[in-house]
């Protein structure tokens, strides 16, 4: 039946649900099919330890554990996931996985129970909505050969976050609580599980969640005021987040057993942050500043998903689930894009600088650096632009998933296969607005721009997808081998004017992608507590929009080995992925790309980017035999690159002048992530130690200097049962303080989130 399943106690070895005890011989053998194994990409717990790749878990107690609501927090527990900060609270994220571009989420798939949740995961990779973590119900990360499954995007792997599940029972919960910088996070939710009067006429569930956070923010802004004692401007955020479902099940015991599933999500976000760093004087002074060209940044977005799942499971040994989905995304950010000196034509782009190559070179650009200071003289006629990015986005499309359990040869099969027939959309209709500095740095508004006189764009993609997969089961074997294809075709036009006649179309490019993409795993079980992996699929990422863009393709290899026993689970996993053609996209957040540019995606051509997952864990409570649990966990990711020729001047972004022989920036060579816990039935604590080395965040040996600091990160939390139902919480992210270069883009110096508590009261009821 849907979304139900037991869930794990606290005091066990919760800490990653990266493998439980040996599938025994009752369980290979009971292969019902349900609802959950289609939503999610690992499947049930119990049986990732016989996945033939890297496959890991966060269930609900362990995102318990410390309230995160980062995402990059979060993934940072699972090896192979690389994460590059932004803001600091992990609005935007940048997530990657062994070593692929980490811009925007631009090459993994994302889904949301099992379905692309990025606004156009196709016309528009690069996300600037994410779903808040901080609701989710379980967490997943598929890495390897099993994972092209989940396309278009195969080289990396796929991330799935599983919301809240229908109750068996009406019942709840309400997270309160209360941090620095006025810090609120408040996760709530009611449902159950009702029988419908008559016989056999099966049940209705229903699920009301609500999701809010919000922060004034740890930076301060330039005081743009004129008077005295006047409050400082927010740097934070504000999110408001809403889900429900409702579903109908036929009774269990009836001879075809089918549920039918509607989920809707609505979330709406104004995030008081800009583009605009520090130069390095100025962050060694204060990192948290923030001046004064950037008081008039933010970004308010709105996003809303519809989802209608059937399933249906006719025969003991067959199944079938069909979702229609659809997405809407709106976001307009608005920021300081450039600035023109004392002077200057205001009429006349090319006038304009934009801030990145200011704060990259603020003595050539004294003018536009003091005006964006708020330290131009006081007959300075200098301009800022800022730039409205303003967006619009759909996704949609028709879902198939069926499955097969057959005996045949003396192999158990279990036979996957899926068709998805998807289109989405990216409107761009842009503008930017002139503003002047004041005596006392608060900026007016001197000229208003034309919507779409910047950016005017629209971008379309079509798609179809099909897989088929078999796991085969014999003994200590399992073997699965799968084949992907997918059918693309990407739209751009561009007009210059806004009421898009087509008379002044001046871009017009269309791009098709056909591609199989095969994939083959296999694990061999040693003796109850070892056993061994390996596996080689092709990796797939689509290009640009040009007829004459290059796809991405890979050949990606990974070995290792799993131990399990009843307090201990561990995997080391080597990975190698071997490029024929890495891609990188022109991005404004990359910087250094030309308005006309963004959006465009460059060949870099051969890379080779290899290393090591491992992870242990272990229970040193349990195997002592003390009265309580001491869970410990390590995670150690290695990561090495290097690109095989000179990339040039003209690549964009951070690979610019990437020379043959140097690693991919962004992408620390060692991180480490340690947690240990002790804890009873009534009371635990966790400490939470994660460590990245330094990496250099641009190709470009002009700027060397910029480097991703490495950093030591110590997080800390524990709860304490009041009452049956209550429990108490509190916690400090970054604990010692810790001030680092958390990166330097798009533009300038960006520190990383400064020393926040937080507590409050969680209840169930």
């Amino acid at each position: 039946m849907i979304e139900r399943r037991t869930r794990a106690t606290a005091t066990g070895v919760t800490l990653l649900a990266l493998a439980a005890a040996t599938t025994t011989l009752q369980a290979q053998e009971d292969r019902s099919p349900t609802l959950l194994d289609r939503i999610s990409i690992t499947g049930d717990p119990d049986r990732i330890q016989d996945v033939p790749g890297s496959a890991q878990q966060l269930d609900r107690d362990e995102l318990d554990r410390h309230s995160y609501s980062d995402p990059h927090r979060i993934l940072r527990a699972i090896p192979g996931v690389n994460v590059a900060e932004e803001e600091g609270f992990g609005q935007f994220p940048h997530i990657s996985m062994r070593g692929t571009p980490p811009e925007r989420n631009s090459r993994i798939t994302v889904m949301e129970d099992g379905v692309l949740v990025a606004p156009a995961p196709y016309a528009a990779p690069a996300a600037y909505y994410f779903p808040p973590m901080g609701r989710m119900d379980r967490v997943e990360v598929q890495k390897g050969s099993s994972a092209i499954r989940h396309g278009p995007y195969t080289t990396g792997g796929a991330l799935n976050m599983l919301s809240t599940p229908i109750p068996d029972d009406t019942s709840g919960k309400a997270d309160i609580l209360f941090g620095s910088n006025n810090g609120r996070r408040i996760h709530t939710h009611v449902g159950g599980t009702e029988d419908l009067p008559g016989e056999r006429s099966g049940q209705i569930g229903w699920l009301i969640e609500g999701f809010a956070e919000q922060s004034d923010g740890f930076k301060s802004l330039d005081n743009p005021a004129s008077g005295p004692n006047q409050p400082d401007p927010n740097t934070g955020f504000d999110r408001r987040n809403i889900m429900t479902k409702l579903r109908w099940n036929a009774d269990p015991t009836a001879e075809i057993y089918q549920e039918v599933e509607l989920k809707y999500a609505r979330d709406d976000r104004t995030v008081n942050d800009t583009y605009l760093g520090l130069i390095q004087e100025d962050f060694d002074s204060d990192p948290f500043r923030r001046y004064h060209g950037s008081q008039k940044d933010e970004i308010n977005t709105e996003n809303e998903l519809f989802q209608l799942r059937h399933y249906i499971n006719p025969t003991p040994n067959t199944d079938l689930t069909t979702t229609i989905y659809r997405t809407d995304t709106v976001r307009n950010w608005y920021k300081l894009h450039e600035v023109a000196p004392d002077g200057a034509d205001f009429d006349d782009p090319d006038s304009f600088t934009g801030i990145g190559s200011i704060l990259d070179d603020p003595d050539q650009f004294a003018s536009e650096f003091d005006w964006i200071r708020g330290q131009q003289g006081e007959d300075s006629d200098a301009r800022g632009a800022v730039r409205a990015n303003n967006r619009e986005y759909y996704a949609q499309g028709i879902d198939f998933r069926g499955g097969y359990w057959f005996d045949l040869g003396g192999w158990n099969h279990e036979l996957e296969a899926g068709l998805r027939f998807h289109e989405d959309e990216e409107d761009r209709f842009q503008w930017q607005d002139q503003y002047e500095m004041g005596e006392f740095g608060d900026m007016y508004q001197v000229e208003r721009g034309t919507p779409g006189e910047t950016t005017n764009r629209l971008t379309e993609a079509d798609a179809i997808a099909t897989y088929l997969q078999n796991t085969m089961r014999r003994g200590p074997w399992q073997i699965t081998t799968g084949l992907r294809y997918e059918d693309i075709e990407i739209l751009r036009r561009d007009w210059n004017d806004p009421e898009r006649t087509g008379a002044n179309e001046s871009r017009d490019d269309t791009a098709t992608y056909r591609v199989w993409i095969p994939g083959i795993g296999a694990t061999y079980e040693i003796d109850a507590n070892w056993s061994v992996l390996a596996g080689v699929h092709r990796g797939f990422a689509p290009g640009g929009t040009s007829p004459d863009s290059e796809a991405e393709r890979s050949t990606n290899y990974e070995a290792g080995f799993r131990f399990s026993s009843a307090n201990t689970r561990a995997e080391v996993i080597g990975f190698y992925n071997d490029y024929s053609n890495i891609n990188i996209e022109c991005t404004a957040v990359g910087g250094g790309c030309a308005d006309d540019d963004i959006g465009t995606v460059q060949s870099a051509g051969e890379v080779e980017i290899y290393g090591l997952e491992a992870l242990a864990i272990h229970d040193l409570g349990a195997s002592q035999g003390w009265n309580y649990a001491v869970p410990i966990s390590l995670g150690y990711t290695l990561t090495q690159s290097r690109f095989k020729q000179d990339i040039g001047e003209n690549a964009p972004n951070q690979w610019a002048k990437a020379r043959k022989g140097d690693s991919l920036p962004e992408i620390p060579e060692h991180q480490i992530n340690a947690s240990v816990g002790v804890g009873q039935e009534d009371w635990r604590a966790t400490l939470n130690a994660n460590y990245v080395t330094s990496v250099v965040a641009r190709a470009d040996p002009d700027f060397s200097d910029q480097e991703i600091e490495s950093r030591l990160l110590l997080d800390v939390s524990g709860e304490y049962r009041v009452h049956q139902n209550v429990r108490l919480f509190g916690s400090v992210e970054n604990l010692t303080d810790k001030e680092y270069v958390a990166h330097y883009r798009p533009a300038g110096a960006r520190p990383g989130k400064s020393r926040e508590f937080w507590a409050g009261v969680k209840m169930d009821f």
